[in-house]
């Protein structure tokens, strides 16, 4: 079999392990692969394309990997902010720095008092930030 055709399998190989595994860990192996196969029609000596396959791994892990994962951080958020944050809800629970059940827009969220205050049952409160599926609130100004 031809070098280059070996390194283009082992490129589409590495390409598959990074669908089946998104860490964006096998993608720097992959684009590895395929600058070694073009290498590779230029020259038949291995430890040239070793190392190139070794150097090229490393800079597009160093450099490529951060970039991408920054990039779908930003395509996966929720969009919470600006749906939640800062509205007035209702307080369907006394909320307290532990516990607390809140509602806006029809539905039902766990709640917990900002500042450790206790917000009476059926007040209104406004949404300062969330944590995970935890609504962080204060009580509203009336």
């Amino acid at each position: 079999m031809i070098l280059w055709q070996l390194l283009a399998m082992c490129g589409i190989a590495f390409l598959i392990l990074e669908m089946f595994t998104p860490s964006m860990f096998f993608l720097n192996f992959s684009l590895a692969s395929f600058i070694c196969a073009v290498l590779s029609l230029y020259t038949k000596n291995s430890y040239v394309l070793v190392v190139a396959f070794f150097v090229f791994s490393f800079v597009s892990f160093i450099f490529l990997r951060p970039i991408i994962m920054k990039k779908l951080s930003k395509s996966q958020e929720t969009g919470i902010n600006s749906k939640y944050i800062g509205k007035i809800a209702k307080a369907e629970t006394e909320i307290t720095g532990n516990s607390g059940v809140i509602s806006i827009y029809g539905e039902r969220w766990e709640a917990r008092s900002e500042d450790g205050t206790i917000i009476p049952k059926d007040g209104e409160v406004k949404i300062i930030r969330n944590e995970s599926i935890i609504m962080y609130v204060s009580e509203a100004a009336k």
